[in-house]
This record gives structure tokens, sequence and C-alpha cells, in this order.
């Protein structure tokens, strides 16, 4: 077989990729930029150019979801890093339940995100909620945690963290696993002690897995709409409105190019946040 036949024969194996790829992405995304310059319906459509981007740009109920989405993100990420850094240490330790206690780590994970949210509204109440009766059994009045425009918002994240910490967890377990024994010896020969066992050993060489948490829940955050929507709908008023809800919204109100230009909006934002954070991180990760 010559080499033009063979690389032929190759490109025939990619060729029912590329055509899904082609079907499924690529056109879609070009027609949605196409219709996010217009005002359209299902009948009819007429091209307007950027007024769809320039409304959701400058009116504030649309604006303030940058705000709440970069917020959203960074608590949620920052606390999946952290959070599961420390569960990962902890439960890769030689206890006799770890393995019952990795599997109630990563249980929440399981759990539909919409079964959690209801859940939890309930357990928010401010007045019959779990959590505030609770607290006020020990002498503590509870917060309108979702009524509350000041901390709603940070309610509905740590929702977040609990259903979503046992990925990054699972990460943090098999990159620490994977650091060989030989450095514990001779840490342990050197004399080190716990602390220098984390600090010295298994922060810097568990470095490649913190940045796939890093990367995997801030892409998460940036675009969490399914657990805003089953706690508060955005609410009390704009408080916890993100790019995703808002664009839902418009969809529901019949303003479709509007809510078109916001998902170009958005996948623009989580690109060209993305990205150079990934770049970042794979460059910090090979000066290693």
């Amino acid at each position: 077989m010559t080499s033009s036949t063979s690389k032929r024969y190759t490109y025939y194996f990619l060729l029912p990729a590329g055509i899904v790829y082609l079907v499924f992405f690529i056109f879609p995304t070009v027609m949605s930029l196409f219709f996010s310059m217009t005002w359209w319906s299902l009948t009819d459509w007429k091209f307007i150019g950027l007024d769809n981007f320039k409304t959701f740009l400058t009116e504030d109920s649309l604006n303030i979801g940058f705000k709440n989405t970069i917020i959203y993100a960074v608590v949620t990420c920052g606390l999946k890093v952290v959070l599961g850094m420390l569960l990962g240490v902890f439960l890769c330790t030689k206890l006799k339940s770890v393995g019952f206690i990795r599997s109630m780590v990563f249980f929440p994970t399981l759990l539909s995100t919409i079964a959690v949210g209801i859940a939890f509204t309930m357990m928010m109440h401010p007045s019959q909620g779990l959590i505030n009766v609770t607290l006020k059994a020990i002498g503590i009045i509870g917060p309108d945690w979702l009524g509350d425009t000041k901390i709603a918002l940070l309610s509905v994240a740590l929702v977040d963290v609990w259903k979503g910490v046992g990925i990054a967890t699972v990460i943090y377990i098999a990159g620490i696993m994977s650091i060989p024994n030989d450095y514990y010896e001779a840490l342990m020969i050197d004399g080190g002690n716990s602390f220098h066992k984390f600090w010295n050993i298994i922060l810097p060489l568990s470095k490649p897995a913190m940045n796939s948490v890093i990367i995997l829940s801030f892409i998460g955050g940036l675009r969490t709409f399914d657990l805003i929507w089953a706690m508060t709908k955005g609410g009390p008023g704009f408080s916890t409105d993100l790019i995703a809800s808002i664009i839902y919204k418009q969809y529901q109100g019949g303003f479709y190019g509007l809510s078109t230009a916001g998902n170009v909006i958005l996948f623009i934002v989580v690109s060209a946040l993305a990205f150079p954070l990934y770049a970042y991180l794979n460059r910090k990760e090979v000066d290693l």
C-alpha cells in the first residue's frame, strides 16, 4: 500500500467523526452567531446587527449576571480546590473505614442537581428549614439563606460545593496515590513530620491534579444554571442571576435573538477566561 493510499485510508476513518462534529458543533455555532444578530421567532427573522449584544451588555438587569457569574465561579472553584485537597489528603491515610468515607464524600456527586436544589431549598427555609431549626435549638438565630440578597448567592454556592467536592477529592486522591513512596521514605530519613510531608511532597507533586480541579471547577461555575434555577430562579430580585439564568429568562420571555446573543457572550466569556487559565497552569506545570 502506497503512502498516499494509506493517508487516504486513514482519513476515511476520521470522516464519520468529522461529519458528527460538523453537524452537531460547527453548524449550530455558526447559526447561533447569525441568529444572535437578528430579531427572530419560530416563523420569521430580521437582521438587526449588534443591537442584541448592546442590549445584553448595557441593561443593568442583564449586566448584573456577569458580576454574579464571576463571583460564583471563583467562590465554588476556590472552595472545591481547598476542600478537595484536604479531603484527598485525609482519605489517603490508613483508616479502617477509608473506603466507606470515600463513598460518602463522592455520593452527592451522583445525586440529581434538581433534587439537591429542591432539598436544600426546604432545608434553608428561614423558619421551618432543618438548618435554622437546628441553629435555633442551640440559641442561634439563622438568617434567611435564600431570601437575603447579601448571602443568597453564597448560599447556593455552598450547596454547589457540597455536591461537587467529591469529584475534586477523587482527582486529588488519584494524584496523591501516584506519588512514589521513595519520596516519603527519604523525608522520614531526614526527620520530616506530617506537615513537611504535605508541604514539600504532596502539595507540589499533586499540582497536575490541582490544575485539573481548577479548570473543571471554574468552567463548571461559569456555566452553572440548574442549581440556581432550582433554588432561587435568580432571586431575590437579580441577586443570584447568572448569565445562564438570564439567558433562560429571555427565552421564556420570547426574546430569542437576545437570548441567543447571551449564549454567544457566555461562550466568549468562558473561552476568554478558561483558555488563558489553562495555558498559565499548564506552563507552571511544565516548569515543575
